[in-house]
């Protein structure tokens, strides 16, 4: 179903934490969007957006009447603020991952928004990221052959000492699964968005830091459907060359059977063709002051275009629920030390 509209698509955001800041001015560059409300449990942040500001969602909802809600709050208050959303006849609604707080909540959610007739989008912004939009034009266009594997290094740098994550994210320090279901999710949907469905998984996760509830480093290995392997080598104490190591969070080898494809700190992408020394730049660095080289522009800017039946929805939530199946197994591969398969 898509949306017709004369006039801008009326935008709601839950949530004025750290990250919103990146939405609202997504949403705030759009001409065919206009963000007309913001709410937050602390009023005083939801003011400081300078938007019409509720600290009650159902007020908001009642006052803005938004097309869409954008739910920018941590996994906790998902799938409440979705129900929400739904009771007050919103049927477009994107939410930030990682995406609920289980499977069978997330199962559940889902359900419930397409009985509804409500489109859910998962704001599962890394496959948006203009490298590895870049890359996936080039493997599908063979640059460097067959792909045999993918090695992604998350090296941010941000996990040291007692005060980790607690002047951005603080609530990053109390969950109790923390690398994969907050971190690794953005590549277990990029693997998948470059090289199909996982059908293996074998985990061996890690507490570094002591003052993180959860873990916070660990190696994740995938067997893919066509044969390719893909490794997630994570250490959130790490970091790598770059100006900004949340940039690109790290950097990546892909590997084929006619060359390499590098990703670097500074978003480019190089080419060095099997045999030879030289590496070829073929992306350049990406000089963005937005987070991921603009990639959640570029997610809601997609979603905008879903709406106006400009081309098909990448990450609804029912697809998303794939990914939450493999953080699941991820975690029970890691607990009982072997490799599983996915069914």
């Amino acid at each position: 179903m898509s949306f017709s509209a004369d006039q801008p698509v009326k935008v709601a955001c839950l949530g004025a934490g750290y990250f919103s800041q990146f939405h609202r001015r997504s949403w705030q560059r759009m001409e065919t969007a206009v963000l007309a409300g913001v709410c937050d449990a602390d009023m005083a942040k939801a003011e400081a957006t300078g938007v019409a500001a509720y600290d009650e969602l159902g007020t908001m909802l009642e006052a803005v009447k938004p097309h869409l809600l954008d739910i920018i709050v941590p996994p906790p208050g998902h799938a409440e603020a979705i129900r929400t959303a739904l009771d007050y006849g919103v049927r477009w609604i994107i939410c930030q991952k990682p995406f609920c707080q289980s499977l069978d909540e997330a199962r559940a959610i889902t359900r419930q928004a397409e009985d509804a007739g409500a489109t859910v989008i998962v704001h599962e912004n890394f496959r948006f990221q203009p490298w590895y939009r870049w890359i996936k034009l080039a493997l599908e266009d063979r640059l460097i052959g067959d792909v045999l594997q993918m090695t992604f290094r998350l090296r941010p740098g941000d996990g040291q000492g007692e005060r980790a994550y607690l002047d951005r994210q603080p609530y990053f320090q109390t969950m109790p699964r923390f690398l994969v279901h907050e971190t690794a999710v953005h590549w277990i949907d990029t693997f998948r968005y470059l090289f199909g469905d996982a059908v293996a998984v074998y985990a061996d996760l890690r507490q570094v830091n002591p003052v993180i509830a959860g873990e916070d480093a660990g190696h994740i290995s995938f067997d893919h459907q066509n044969g390719v392997r893909t490794f997630f080598d994570g250490n959130r104490l790490l970091d790598h060359a770059s100006d900004n190591t949340r940039r690109t969070m790290g950097e990546a080898l892909i590997e084929g059977t006619t060359g390499t494809l590098d990703l670097l700190g500074d978003g480019s992408v190089g080419l060095r063709r099997f045999g030879q020394k030289e590496r070829k730049v073929m992306l350049v660095a990406n000089i963005s002051d937005e987070f991921g080289g603009d990639c959640v522009h570029a997610l809601q800017s997609h979603v905008i275009a879903g709406m106006l039946g400009e081309g098909a929805f990448e990450n609804l939530a029912s697809e998303y629920l794939k990914v939450i199946e493999v953080e699941g197994v991820i975690y029970e591969s890691s607990k009982r030390r072997m490799k599983l398969e996915l069914v």
